[in-house]
């Protein structure tokens, strides 16, 4: 069966309610992973949403961060957090099995300055994800990593390695700590449709004019584990969301899947 999964970061669900409703019934993903919701599950437009067929699994947080899962069949499962013993202060990280595949949808901490002590939570964060998996799941299981990952992985991936080196986004900790985890058994699915296409999800508000300029990143990412991966057959990056009006500072991305 033909399979439709995307990742978007809101930039907050309320204020963007109107642009995420009509982008869904244009483009019917089977699945949408949402992430900085910014709001409360209580405050989560649930109405609207299953108006045009979407059911949501959140997990909210007042003003900041959240993410949450939309998806047309209902999951067979839904985790909220690592799951390890430690305290989740901020909600960043969903996962729904769906279809049979588990959906780990996750907003990594953005860091804020390489010597600013949330860059360390963010490698944190990198190493409690690995640990997960290590702990509860196979490489061989059906799975998809994906959300705003907060990491341009190589310098094809930003919009000037030279001037990028060393800062948020790009430093070469945070890389080793995303490709730590994408050790364990993940492909990144656009790259591995399009090796070698300069292709951004992420243009930053307070450069001027950073979208018409192409001044950008690739933040946004859908990882899988092979079984899914070979299942793949295109992956793609929606950047004419971000020229409309009241944009996010993300685009979506999505795959189609031959299930």
């Amino acid at each position: 069966m033909k399979w439709k999964l995307a990742t978007f970061n809101v930039n907050g669900v309320r204020s963007r309610e109107h642009v995420l409703v009509s982008w869904l019934e244009r483009n019917r993903p089977d699945v949408l992973c949402l992430q900085e919701i910014k709001c409360r599950e209580a405050e989560f437009p649930f109405d609207s949403l299953r108006e045009v067929g979407y059911q949501a699994s959140v997990c909210g947080q007042k003003s900041f961060h959240g993410v949450a899962i939309l998806s047309i069949r209902q999951p067979e499962q839904v985790r909220r957090g690592f799951c390890d013993g430690a305290s989740d202060e901020e909600a960043r990280l969903i996962a729904a099995k769906i279809d049979g595949i588990w959906i780990f949808n996750t907003y990594v901490p953005q860091g804020r300055s390489p010597d600013h002590p949330a860059f360390q939570l963010k490698l944190d964060f990198f190493t409690r994800l690995k640990s997960l998996f290590l702990r509860e799941y196979m490489p061989s299981d059906p799975i998809i990593w994906t959300g705003d990952i907060n990491v341009a992985p190589e310098e094809i991936d930003v919009f000037s390695p030279k001037r990028m080196e060393g800062k948020i986004g790009f430093h070469p900790l945070e890389r080793q700590a995303l490709a730590q985890v994408v050790s364990w058994g993940f492909i990144d699915l656009f790259r591995k449709h399009h090796p070698d296409i300069r292709q951004f999800t992420f243009w930053d508000y307070r450069l001027p004019q950073s979208f018409k300029r192409d001044l950008g990143w690739r933040l946004d990412h859908i990882r899988a584990t092979e079984p899914v991966a070979n299942a793949s057959v295109e992956c793609l990056v929606d950047a004419d969301l971000r020229g409309q009006p009241n944009p996010s500072d993300h685009t979506p991305v999505w795959v189609q899947f031959e299930l």
